[in-house]
């Protein structure tokens, strides 16, 4: 059978520019950011011209710079890093030192680009990429529209990417966002949330709107239940400074379970531009009911870890314990709540969302659960513990990315026994795997201007609408027995109880033939 699909068309290096990383001496820059670029460069998708800018406070020259960076970066890469991009990489990477809150520094900046703009002929082309602490976003989105580098000349651009946390509540997100439009237009500005530069993430869109198959089913009359979860095997690490002031909620609510939610739930946009996209993925936002405080005491979860064993066999110490948290830290390091989309496609669904540190496995999962079809034919089978269980589609965003159906079927024999089987793609058996940090597309789509995979400012508060009263009544109500669960098990046992008060249940992460065990 011939071939008949049209080729895509191959993406090509965007033109070149300038790449200011504000942090360049940071975790981020070397672990994720440099990584990304090297694997930009090694698709030949970096333009000969694109040059990269590192700032920060250390006095360092481009050499040094370059040295320090040359010692910790390949490990990032990874095995198999081809010296000739890395150094071919690296000679276009700068250096300028300076303190990201002196007026002076950007003065100094914007002179510095200008004589890369002519050396490396980058047409005034530049993308800031705030890779520092959140309290020095709003300072420097507005040092930079006061030193004349946010103005966008003929032939060139200016943009800003602003990592997350956007914001700790909805006051300060429309503060932030306030400040930022200050210098830039909101079509210059690029809000990462690198769960949206995942594969298996842009997927979900291909899968929902180009199959035939799934879209007619996607909706209220067929699917009982969705389960967003997000669980991290780690503990707090060196982070305790950060999170203690945010905690679960804060960290990941707003913007990563958010994100999954809106994409699984939103309706089809006219097209893949990126404004019609994010139209619909705040509409889905703006349609999910507001939890009342009563709501808020029945339908949210948290939870903070002890001291447990981990699936490896390890101790390891409860969240009080953890260098830099208060040995009577009320900080939260699960959550799991249920919410409810108002529309026409989703009334009466619930999306159950739950994400927590020190879990059994580090898992990003959606799993999509259908009604149960009328079981009357197969009441009397065999059927392991369930009578005909449902189907289930399970998509994997990490750590083994694919999709999964788990539907039901005949065990060979004589008897009318039934047992849940699972078809199962997987992105390394069709398209092998390529080293990714997760931002190589965003990074890309920055540079070409494709804000699609990027959180529009009336997003970032529609997220942080949802937020406020949890944290209101949260806050008001601090809890009376954390720590709630040990280290190494799926969190607190109310995180089950909320959804066993629906006669449902969490299902196992990442393997759908668990779902009749």
């Amino acid at each position: 059978m011939s071939d008949t699909t049209p080729a895509a068309q191959a993406p090509v290096p965007p033109p070149s520019c300038i790449m200011v990383i504000f942090g360049g001496c940071g975790d981020l820059t070397r672990r994720k950011l440099l990584p990304a670029l090297y694997n930009l460069a090694s698709q030949g998708l970096l333009d000969g011209g694109f040059t990269v800018l590192g700032v920060d406070r250390i006095d360092l020259d481009d050499i040094a710079y370059r040295a320090r960076l040359d010692d910790s970066v390949p490990g990032f890469v990874g095995e198999g890093i081809e010296a000739q991009v890395w150094g071919d990489l690296l000679s276009r990477i700068h250096y300028q030192q300076g303190d990201f809150l002196d007026p002076a520094a950007y003065t100094r900046l914007a002179a510095r680009l200008a004589g890369l703009d002519q050396a490396r002929a980058t047409g005034g082309r530049h993308l800031f990429y705030l890779a520092t602490p959140p309290r020095f976003f709003g300072e420097i989105a507005q040092q930079l529209g006061r030193a004349g580098l946010a103005q966008e000349a003929e032939g060139g651009w200016r943009r800003i990417v602003v990592e997350k946390p956007f914001g700790n509540d909805l006051a300060s997100a429309r503060a932030l966002n306030q400040r930022l439009h200050e210098s830039f237009d909101e079509d210059q500005v690029f809000r990462i949330d690198h769960y949206l530069g995942k594969e298996t993430v842009q997927n979900i869109f291909a899968y929902r709107f180009t199959n035939s198959t799934v879209e007619p089913i996607w909706n209220r009359r067929y699917v009982d239940h969705v389960e967003i979860t997000v669980s991290e095997s780690l503990g707090v690490e060196n982070r305790a400074g950060y999170y203690e002031q945010a905690g679960a909620l804060r960290d990941m609510v707003p913007n990563h379970l958010l994100s999954l939610l809106s994409v699984v739930a939103m309706e089809p946009a006219n097209g893949l531009e990126a404004n019609a996209v994010r139209d619909e993925q705040t509409k889905v936002l703006r349609a999910i009911q507001p939890l009342l405080p009563e709501q808020v005491l029945t339908d949210t979860v948290r939870g903070q870890y002890g001291l447990g064993v981990m699936p490896d066999g390890s101790r390891v110490p409860g969240y009080r314990e953890e260098p830099g948290v208060a040995p009577d830290s009320n900080t939260e390091t699960f959550v799991a709540m249920k919410l409810m989309i108002d529309s026409w496609r989703w009334a009466g669904v619930p999306f159950y969302l739950r994400t927590g540190k020190r879990m059994p496995g580090r898992y990003t999962e959606v799993v999509v659960e259908f009604k149960h079809a009328p079981n009357m034919l197969f009441r009397d089978s065999r059927v392991r513990r369930y009578n005909v269980p449902p189907n289930m589609l399970v998509l994997r965003i990490q750590p083994n990315e694919g999709i999964g159906m788990c539907f039901n079927a005949k065990v060979p024999g004589p008897t009318q026994e039934l047992r849940p089987v699972e078809m199962n793609f997987s992105y390394a058996d069709y398209f092998g795997t390529a080293p990714s940090t997760g931002y190589e597309t965003l990074i890309y789509d920055c540079m070409i201007g494709d804000g699609m995979l990027f959180k529009r400012a009336d997003t970032i508060e529609a997220g942080w609408e949802l937020v406020e009263p949890v944290l209101d009544v949260w806050g008001a109500l601090p809890p009376r027995d954390f720590p709630d669960y040990a280290a190494g098990t799926w969190g607190p046992p109310e995180s089950d109880a909320l959804l066993a008060r629906d006669g449902r249940r969490w299902k196992p992460c990442d393997v759908c033939q668990r779902h009749g065990d």
